[in-house]
């Protein structure tokens, strides 16, 4: 019997998508060394939503801080859902950042940031954080993808990509158009190297403040 024309067009066109689709799957590393806090630093590896959070937390705080913000979040929560999180009501989540020791030095302000991170993560992504790196199509692709969350500006979509790359193995076409050229978390594999790291950026900060720009 013979297919309808239409029918015969769409699966042809479906089937070339999925001939150039970019597989991301992801390669993810044991842990990664950013708080120093050997479960925290297991669950940001494991968890892409902990990831995210990490970075939205990472924000006027010292990177242990902000990327230990996730375990607490769970630990307090009993889970890392974001489409829980995202109907939790605010006052109840704002809560739970100001519980001390608090998740976060702007408890209040980051709570809200964090519950529309996962509101864009439950519906958008069907509730799977992975999946805003691993159906991206390219490098642009997945930059606009980051710089689409909330809480995810300019800066931490490049360090993203950085992590993504270089830790997990994400390296659609077109990757090295849109990874920065300058150090990142992404270059962190140690608590050595997250120390160099950290020195560079309050050296590089004084030398903008003498500088009159910062």
């Amino acid at each position: 019997m013979a297919l309808p024309m239409d029918l015969v067009i769409s699966t042809l066109v479906a089937r070339e998508r999925d001939a150039s689709r970019y597989d991301a799957a992801m390669t993810a590393p044991a842990s990664l060394p950013f708080t120093g806090d050997p479960d925290a630093d297991q669950l940001i590896a494991t968890d892409p939503l902990a990831l995210l959070i990490g970075f939205a937390l990472d924000q006027q705080v010292t990177v242990q801080k902000a990327f230990s913000g996730p375990l607490d979040m769970k630990r307090r929560l009993g889970h890392l859902d974001a489409a829980k999180i995202a109907a939790m009501p605010p006052d109840e989540l704002d809560a739970v950042f100001r519980e001390r020791p608090a998740i976060h030095r702007f408890p209040g302000s980051m709570a809200g940031k964090i519950q529309s991170l996962c509101a864009a993560i439950a519906s958008e992504y069907g509730n799977d954080a992975a999946r805003v790196w691993n159906e991206a199509t390219d490098g642009p692709d997945l930059e606009r993808r980051l710089l689409g969350l909330p809480g995810i500006g300019e800066m931490k979509a490049k360090s993203l990509i950085a992590v993504l790359g270089n830790r997990f193995g994400v390296r659609p076409p077109g990757y090295d158009e849109v990874a920065p050229t300058w150090p990142t978390l992404g270059d962190v594999d140690s608590a050595e190297s997250l120390a160099s790291y950290q020195a560079g950026k309050r050296a590089h900060k004084a030398e903008m403040r003498a500088a009159g720009k910062g």
